[in-house]
């Protein structure tokens, strides 16, 4: 029998996205990674706002505290990224 591949992957560190400061990067790239689906109404309307639609979809945003707040909201299931990164 094989090993879990899920083991190694759990914990509160892979589960919610690390948000980069505005001195870090003026522009985020932001990547649903799980669905809204099962979650309140405030996030999945969060995620709409952010610009997010579809499970899988990456948006670039500008790096504002507005923006910041929503993404911590809903850090558990996006990622984030500075978008000078490939």
């Amino acid at each position: 029998m094989g090993r879990n591949p899920v083991v190694g992957r759990q914990g509160p560190a892979m589960h919610a996205a690390t948000i980069p400061s505005e001195a870090d990067a003026a522009m985020l790239r932001v990547t649903q990674v799980r669905s809204g689906i099962g979650h309140p109404e405030t996030m999945r309307r969060t995620l709409a706002a952010i610009g997010l639609r579809h499970h899988q979809q990456t948006v670039v945003v500008k790096n504002t505290p507005s923006i910041q707040g929503m993404l911590y909201k809903v850090r558990h299931l996006v990622e984030v990224a500075p978008a000078g990164e490939a």
